[in-house]
C-alpha cells in the first residue's frame, strides 16, 4: 500500500466521523453519550458539530498533505493522551457507551495505520 492511500486511510477515519458529528450531533449524543449524561441543552449540538467540523478539518489535512515518516511519528503520537481519554471516560466516569467507544476504534485504525505509513515512508 502506498503512503498516499495510508494518509488517505487515516483521513477516512476524521471524515467519517467527523462528518456524523456535523451531520446529525443529535445522534451522536443519543448514541454515544450515556443517558445520566445526556442534556438537551441548545448548546450541546453546536458544539459537538463544531468538534466534527474539526475532526473534517483535520481529515482534510491528512488527506491533501504531504506526510513524511515524521508526520506518521507526529500523528501516532498525538493519538496517545485519546486513549486515555476513551479508557477514562468508558470505565471511570462511565459517560460512553459501547457505541461511543467507535473512537478508540477509530484511535486504533489511525494508529496502525501511522506504524504502516511510518515504515513506508522509512523505505521511500
Amino acid at each position: 500500500m502506498s503512503v498516499r492511500a495510508i494518509q488517505y486511510l487515516l483521513a477516512s477515519v476524521f471524515l467519517v466521523l467527523g462528518g456524523w458529528c456535523l451531520i446529525s450531533p443529535a445522534s451522536v449524543m443519543a448514541l454515544t453519550i450515556t443517558p445520566a449524561f445526556q442534556t438537551d441543552a441548545p448548546i450541546v449540538p453546536i458544539l459537538v458539530g463544531a468538534f466534527g467540523a474539526q475532526a473534517l478539518i483535520a481529515g482534510l489535512f491528512a488527506a491533501f498533505s504531504k506526510f513524511t515518516k515524521t508526520t506518521f511519528l507526529a500523528y501516532g503520537i498525538a493519538l496517545l493522551p485519546f486513549f486515555v481519554f476513551d479508557y477514562w471516560f468508558f470505565a471511570v466516569v462511565p459517560m460512553l457507551t459501547p457505541l461511543g467507544l467507535a473512537d478508540a476504534v477509530g484511535n486504533v485504525i489511525m494508529l496502525a495505520l501511522c506504524v504502516m505509513g511510518w515504515r513506508k515512508a522509512e523505505r521511500a
